[in-house]
């Protein structure tokens, strides 16, 4: 896809790798369109963005504002090229002491938020018979750590759930990415990690969030179904589905360290 002038939707596009994805995309000639319920923040980051693009509040946990939102941009821009599924939020804590709610929460945000966005949007891809849905994942979605049962098991459903709609969506003009980043540097860990430990412990692994949207634009560029990051990760995956045991013993030091 040749993404110059094409109307990208962007959630959680106030801060992390959601603004930079705004500012990559609109150095290239898109047309971004900024997405989440702080709309101050929203603002600040438009302001520093060349080109035409465009700022709304929305909720991703709330339907009603969902489609309403689509509605206003279909209205007002005739089209959605691309949706980007990126709003979301991670919190780490042990099982045992994890209060229900934050798992209701977290699975409402991270999973039925997309949902609510992707069905929104969809019914006017399939109408004019193209489009490209980009959903963040994780690498947790593969491969669960401990303290993260709740996270783990959104970003599981949203793989799950993209897979399925890439199959459901063959010959359809429409394509379907995940990407599967590990940690990144972003404000996400100031609510995931406010002891700031794990940070601390992985910095050496982190990506920085510049080099995660470059290959996002890279994957809608050339159509790509899934993107793991950073590479050695991918080899990790592989190495979990092959060995599943080995791979425990010898990552959990890693990957445990929250």
């Amino acid at each position: 896809m040749n993404i110059s002038n094409k109307i990208v939707l962007i959630t959680g596009a106030s801060s992390g790798i959601g603004a930079v994805m705004a500012q990559q995309f609109a150095a290239k000639g898109a047309i971004p369109i900024l997405t989440a319920r702080n709309t101050d923040k929203l603002e600040t980051i438009a302001a520093g963005l060349q080109g035409q693009h465009a700022v709304y509040a929305m909720d991703v946990t709330n339907t009603q504002q969902v489609n309403e939102v689509v509605e206003q941009i279909i209205a007002k821009f005739g089209r959605i090229d691309i949706l980007i599924n990126n709003a979301g939020y991670g919190i780490f804590e042990s099982f045992a002491e994890a209060p229900l709610g934050h798992f209701e929460e977290m699975m409402n945000v991270n999973y039925m938020g997309l949902v609510r966005c992707t069905q929104a949007v969809l019914p006017h891809m399939l109408k004019v018979g193209s489009g490209h849905i980009v959903n963040i994942a994780s690498m947790a979605g593969k491969i669960g750590s401990a303290k993260s049962t709740g996270y783990s098991a959104t970003k599981h459903a949203v793989l799950g759930f993209t897979n399925s709609l890439r199959q459901e969506l063959t010959r359809t003009g429409i394509f379907v990415t995940a990407i599967n980043p590990g940690p990144i540097s972003t404000p996400f860990f100031d609510r995931a990690d406010p002891s700031g430990n794990y940070v601390k412990n992985v910095a050496w692994f982190m990506l920085k969030p510049e080099k995660v949207v470059k290959e996002l634009i890279h994957a809608v560029q050339r159509d790509i179904p899934e993107k793991d990051l950073p590479f050695v990760a991918g080899l990790g995956i592989k190495l979990f589905h092959l060995f599943p045991r080995i791979f425990d013993r010898l990552a959990s030091g890693v990957l445990n360290k929250k």
